[in-house]
């Protein structure tokens, strides 16, 4: 019995991959479960001899100076008399009889021994797999249930979830499949490492495989964007400036890109060369749809593009997916117009800033006319351009634009200090004691709202030109005041 006790945990640990000596721990917990229900109460230890297979259970007790446990804890005197060498805190074992495992307690010991070999396979398996996320793999299917492939990894088992598979696709037991393993996570029950066909990942690792460039370092791909199972598009840059990095990710003849496009079922790929410049990026992304204007605003990290009607249902695509690629691998929100919308906005957006500088500037309609004409369509173009851009223009010297730029800057400044406080609903020059003056002074200073005012402290503001402690603290006061900071 104790030679097959050993030869039973050599073949378990051969069959599942584990160290043998965890199989033999595992056995010694089961045994010291089991025992614990024949020597109820007791601190009981098993041991398993791993050259004979001899099982040994033992009674430990433990030294102290006052006993509260009889049965585990014993006096320091009471242990000298077994052991001359005992002091506190030492631990005597005595050898109890062997048992006989009956049917639950042998249960026991099986589940026990289950429990350890499986949190044995899991470790094993991270420890494995963990290190090789992002990396292709292939694996045998082993089964399929609900619509989820289990995979034999050979070391370990894997998950692919439907929506981790491309569209149409299925698998029937001992397909081979090519994987990508997105995530492995210890987890108390159940699959480990989880795989993916529909990552974005899937395509890099597939044109690593197959570009020999991007192997050794001299392609990169900058950027991908996916629709699993029916487009890619992929931004690609060369460090060599003698190779075209399109031209060797598609291969002789587009024998590379058809082996990465074979491997996913006919998935089309574009392949797109990336640059720094957002304009030019985002036209090569739309290929293969001609552009007609492009308009960068980066405050909205938005770009607008104008394209013929004949080349408007090519750009956007089917269901709107060309677009949403292309912004997805530009990191740019994209909006198509036709040239004819593209014109009305512009139209529009060019009257509205003729009204604007008129009304604003006090100058007449040609005269707003030229300066729409010249790209100036805001306020704050005026204000915060160089003043030699305004000069620049046909008919105008440094003093006119002096002068154009100071009326834009007055304008916003209005515009500041008119607007009411979200929380007084009064504006700056409301208040009483407050004039034009002051609150230009004050918004050299960035406060240009009544709250912004309540906030600041009497020694802020009582060296503003114009302005006195006894002024300062009043218009302080009435900024509290109209803010409710005196409200109960």
């Amino acid at each position: 019995m104790n030679a097959q006790l050993l030869q039973v945990a050599d073949a378990v640990a051969r069959e599942k991959s584990v160290d043998r000596e965890l199989v033999l721990e595992a056995m010694e917990q089961a045994i010291r479960t089991a025992a614990r229900r024949t020597y109820a109460g007791k601190h009981v230890e098993a041991e398993v001899d791993r050259q004979t297979g001899e099982i040994r259970l033992y009674h430990v007790r433990t030294v102290v100076e006052q006993v509260e446990d009889p049965e585990n804890e014993l006096t320091l005197e009471e242990a000298r008399k077994l052991d001359p060498q005992a002091e506190i805190g030492s631990e005597l074992r005595e050898q109890l009889p062997p048992i006989e495992l009956g049917r639950i307690a042998a249960q026991t010991a099986k589940q026990v021994i289950n429990q350890k070999i499986r949190e044995a396979e899991r470790e094993r398996v991270v420890a494995e797999y963990g290190p090789r996320v992002g990396e292709l793999i292939t694996g045998i299917v082993k089964r399929v249930e609900r619509g989820n492939v289990y995979l034999d990894l050979g070391r370990g088992e894997a998950v692919m979830y439907r929506e981790d598979m491309l569209p149409r696709e299925t698998f029937r037991q001992g397909d081979r499949v090519k994987v990508y393993i997105r995530e492995v996570r210890n987890q108390p029950k159940g699959p480990l490492v989880f795989v993916s066909r529909a990552d974005a990942g899937m395509v890099l690792r597939l044109f690593e495989q197959e570009v020999p460039e991007i192997q050794d370092g001299i392609v990169s791909i900058q950027a991908i964007a996916r629709d699993p199972g029916s487009r890619s598009k992929i931004a690609v840059v060369s460090t060599d400036p003698a190779v075209d990095p399109v031209g060797a990710c598609v291969g002789m003849r587009g024998a590379r890109v058809q082996a990465v496009v074979n491997e996913l079922h006919g998935e089309k790929i574009d392949i797109i060369e990336w640059t720094d410049d957002p304009a030019v990026f985002v036209v090569n992304a739309l290929a293969p749809a001609e552009i007609e204007r492009v308009l960068v605003d980066e405050t909205r990290n938005t770009i607008e593009v104008a394209v013929s009607e004949d080349n408007l249902a090519m750009a956007i695509g089917r269901r709107g997916q060309n677009v949403r690629l292309a912004s997805e691998l530009t990191g740019w929100n994209i909006e198509i117009m036709s040239t004819g919308e593209e014109r009305e906005r512009r139209q529009e957006e060019m009257a509205r800033a003729q009204a604007l500088f008129q009304e604003a500037l006090d100058i007449d309609e040609d005269f707003a006319q030229v300066l729409v004409a010249e790209g100036f369509l805001s306020l704050e173009d005026l204000a915060y351009c160089a003043v030699e851009e305004i000069a620049a223009i046909e008919g105008l010297d440094m003093e006119v634009a002096q002068e154009l730029q100071n009326r834009a800057r007055n304008a916003l400044l209005d515009r500041a200090l008119a607007k009411a406080d979200e929380t007084s609903g009064i504006s700056l020059l409301d208040l009483p004691g407050m004039t034009r003056e002051i609150a230009e002074r004050l918004a050299e200073r960035d406060i240009m709202s009544v709250e912004s005012l309540a906030d600041a402290a009497v020694d802020e503001i009582e060296d503003v030109e114009g302005l006195s402690r006894e002024q300062a603290e009043a218009l302080i006061l009435a900024a509290r005041e109209a803010s409710g900071w005196f409200d109960e």
